[in-house]
């Protein structure tokens, strides 16, 4: 028969006796201080001494990141029989890329926004007269400036009408003709 002995202490709640001080912890001491820290805010350090602080004048384009670029929303929808699918992108965009967004996503709404009741009614037409504005919007910007590195502006592509999709949009206009025609007609 063994006699008990006394419990052995918890080893991991002793401090580690081969601890060091971590040294990503401290602070460097080779680091220079940021010219631009306290500095007034909307201002920028220079990249290099003695040259003059570049000041953005308005948000980047998010998709080649030019300038100038307008805060917009394009929406696109497509109503299915039963259910209803929407969609938005968000900007900033330059007139070329926005106006590559805006042709796409409303060349998209007229080809697949049309068939369920409510969107024939009250959604397509909503999301066509958003984007028909957000259009103007762009319109009314400047060219954009240059690109990021890297990144080039979006092709603005042919516009909505030339697009054989857009004309997707009769078959559910003629039918709603149809059926009132037939309305009035059988009255």
């Amino acid at each position: 028969m063994t006699t008990p002995s006394a419990p052995q202490p918890n080893p991991y709640g002793q401090p580690n006796p081969y601890a060091q001080p971590n040294p990503y912890g401290q602070p460097n001491p080779y680091a220079q201080p940021n010219p631009s820290y306290g500095a007034p805010s909307g201002t920028q350090a220079p990249a290099h001494p003695g040259a003059p602080a570049w000041q953005p004048t308005g948000p980047f384009c998010r998709s080649c990141g030019a300038q100038p670029a307008a805060e917009v929303t394009v929406r696109a929808h497509m109503g299915l029989l039963i259910v209803m699918r929407f969609f938005k992108v968000d900007g900033p965009f330059c007139k070329s890329c926005g106006t590559s967004v805006v042709r796409d996503m409303t060349t998209n709404t007229l080809g697949m926004g049309w068939w369920s009741p409510f969107s024939l009614v009250f959604f397509s037409p909503f999301t066509l007269i958003w984007n028909l504005v957000v259009s103007r919007k762009l319109a009314a910007l400047p060219a954009p400036g240059p690109a990021m590195p890297g990144a080039s502006p979006r092709p603005e592509g042919k516009p909505v009408l030339h697009r054989p999709m857009a004309y997707l949009a009769i078959a559910p206009l003629i039918w709603v003709g149809w059926v009132i025609t037939n309305i009035i007609t059988h009255a």
